[in-house]
């Protein structure tokens, strides 16, 4: 039997999707594909996996509005794709990519940098700007990183454009700041962020340093998407010849920034704070560490853990939300007698905190809790020094996603700002930076007659500016664990992150408080409030289905009751209008928002980069007085879980229920 006879058996048989048969049909009767795809897929068939091939075949990897994410090793792997590397927790990087079209490979890199070029090459002519396209690209540590990164430079530079790229590994930070730095029209950074080793991701910016969001957005997706798979392989090798190298002198610059996000250096000074610090293998080795010690902060390292590793060989997965990710810190912590802990993920746009607290137990921080912090911190301290007025002022911003804690709306309608809520994901963040700058940049003109160079001035001197024609965006984040403050990055930035948090532990230092004892102080002040999040992981195709399933539920027959609490509030972010604190639209999505008879609230959307479906939970409660507080704290936990709990269960029903007909 041939190739494709098999495989059409196996359709028949039940074994292999139909769309997975398409696309094998295409790829397996391709005869300008490289050798090496037809024996990796001949293998993997008369192995008969076809569980793997049909999560490699069952769809086209998409490339969504952010960019794309996928595995790039296999949960089996060919011979020819292992070469000499070894399967499950592989000791260095295979000899290449997964094969198929729902795996990020060269097939799928070169395809959305030819997508991009496009669209990109098209915005300039219909604004008659008659420049190179110019094109910065950044990589993590993960498998295939740099040579995804060359790959996409070089087909960029083949297709006419200018392409930049790093000397090694940098942050995602770093490269959205690069963007604008090096007047580039867009950026891309080769990462998965935090998820696990086997995965990587082609993350897109347009010219102003964001991810890119609509109108760019979906045009990018509909180019790459035209992008035939014949196309491809006339850039598969990779010629660097063109190629733009950056140096340390790009560092140099990025670490002016996170210099710039100081605001009380003589603290910093006075109280020397000892962190330990890890970056899980990642980014956060090149850019935090040198740029704590710049500042005079004592960092401790976990030297297991600053080694560039593709397989995060010591944690389980190098996500900082995680406890077990942080533990080697945590020891190493109780050893020194280091006054906190901070861990960033590879690609350095997270950040983790465990603290100490009042008995001199180190704890976890949760990300709302850490986004809370910051922001009461920054906030006081930008009023007493007279960049923020007193009273407040609804021209400067906090900015978090709606699924982040309410404890911060309560924060900034305190202390006089606006609280402005956005959809999950950064860019939504970096969008509103955006029409900040260009509102305050049009307003300036109209009514002074003047224009600035607005990347030329420093952060004060946008505050200034914003808050007299625009909105001055103070800080913001999501409960992820992600925070930015300050418009010269446009996405969450764990370097600077970090800064801030050792700058707060400066402080509490003198005033003698631990960062539970100044938690607690803002529960008297705001109301205590928790939040607990759900996760429930459904790989594959047969999980994307359980994904779809449970949202599509939602929408045809929202939950009525959990136990004896009620629902009393559901809100659609697919079919509702909604607009935000600024008047503008919201993007609809599928989002729901409910509220609960108990006065707590709860949020459903599936993950985009990873391949599960969240619940966001949210408890709140009046307390009275400090005596109060750990009954309160008691009570909640228990109810959250009893909620928690049943949210879970009736997720899981709906999961199966569309499989098999159920109304």
């Amino acid at each position: 039997m041939s190739l494709i006879d098999i495989i059409e058996t196996a359709q028949k048989e039940g074994k292999l999707f139909d769309s997975s048969v398409e696309n094998l049909r295409i790829w397996a009767g391709a005869s300008y594909l490289p050798d090496w795809v037809i024996s990796s897929i001949s293998e993997l068939v008369n192995n008969g996996e076809w569980d793997e091939l049909n999560d490699r075949f069952y769809r086209n990897l998409a490339f969504g509005t952010g960019g794309m994410r996928g595995r790039t090793i296999g949960r089996v792997s060919s011979s020819v794709e292992l070469g000499s590397a070894k399967a499950d927790k592989i000791k260095g990087t295979p000899n290449r990519a997964a094969v198929g079209t729902n795996v990020l490979n060269d097939f799928n890199i070169i395809k959305a940098t030819i997508g991009l070029f496009r669209y990109t090459s098209n915005y300039l002519k219909i604004n008659d700007r008659l420049e190179q396209p110019r094109f910065v690209i950044a990589h993590d540590v993960r498998h295939f990183s740099r040579h995804f990164c060359e790959l996409a430079a070089s087909t960029w530079t083949k297709l006419g454009g200018q392409a930049l790229i790093f000397d090694g590994p940098r942050s995602t930070p770093q490269l959205s700041f690069s963007v604008r730095e090096y007047k580039a029209n867009c950026g891309a950074v080769i990462t998965a962020s935090h998820n696990p080793w086997h995965d990587n991701g082609f993350k897109v910016y347009f010219e102003d340093g964001a991810q890119v969001v609509s109108p760019h957005a979906n045009s990018i997706v509909l180019q790459v998407n035209e992008v035939a798979l014949d196309e491809v392989t006339a850039y598969l090798e990779i010629n660097l010849d063109s190629v733009v190298t950056l140096n340390t002198t790009a560092d140099r610059r990025y670490f002016c920034v996170l210099d710039e996000i100081v605001l009380d250096r003589e603290v910093i000074a006075a109280q020397k704070p000892r962190i330990v610090f890890s970056p899980i293998h990642g980014t956060g080795a090149i850019s935090t560490a040198p740029a704590l010690r710049k500042l005079g902060i004592d960092v401790i390292e976990v030297p297991e853990q600053m080694v560039q590793d593709s397989n995060f060989t010591t944690v389980q997965s190098p996500n900082p939300e995680n406890a077990e990710a942080l533990e080697m810190a945590i020891a190493r912590a109780e050893d020194s007698g280091a006054d906190l802990v901070v861990a960033t993920d590879p690609d350095a746009d997270r950040m983790g905190v465990a603290v100490r607290n009042s008995a001199g137990k180190m704890v976890l921080l949760s990300g709302n809790q850490i986004g809370t912090l910051l922001a009461e911190y920054r906030i006081a301290t930008l009023k007493e020094s007279g960049v923020l007025p007193e009273e407040g002022t609804q021209r400067a911003a906090l900015i978090k996603t709606f699924v982040t804690t309410p404890m911060q709306d309560a924060l900034a309608k305190w202390h006089g700002l606006k609280t402005v809520n956005t959809l999950t994901g950064f860019k939504w963040l970096g969008e509103k930076l955006a029409d900040y700058e260009l509102q305050m940049k049009q307003r300036l003109l109209e009514e002074e007659g003047m224009a600035i160079d607005y990347d030329a001035c420093d952060l004060w001197t946008r505050a200034d500016l914003l808050m007299e024609y625009s909105t001055f965006f103070v800080v913001g984040g999501e409960e992820s664990y992600g925070y930015l403050a300050g418009d010269k990055v446009r996405d969450k930035d764990a370097n600077a992150a970090v800064i801030m948090i050792c700058e707060l532990a400066a402080y509490l230092k003198s005033q003698e408080m631990t960062f539970t004892d100044y938690l607690d102080s803002l529960y008297l002040l705001y109301g205590y409030y928790e939040e607990q999040s759900i996760n429930i992981y459904y790989e594959g195709a047969a999980g994307s289905q359980k994904i779809s399933n449970i949202l599509g539920s939602y929408r045809a027959r929202s939950p009525k009751k959990f136990g004896d609490v009620l629902v009393t509030g559901f809100t659609d972010f697919g079919k509702d209008e909604i607009v935000d604190a600024d008047g503008k639209k919201i993007p609809p999505q599928d989002f729901y928002f409910l509220e609960l008879s108990n006065g707590y609230s709860y949020a459903v959307r599936g993950s985009g980069t990873e391949p599960k479906i969240k619940f966001y939970v949210f408890g709140r409660s009046d307390v009275a007085n400090s005596d109060a507080l750990p009954a309160i704290k008691t009570s909640v936990a228990k109810e959250m879980a009893d909620i928690l709990e049943l949210i879970e269960s009736d997720a899981r029903i709906r999961a199966d229920a569309e499989l098999e007909g159920e109304e």
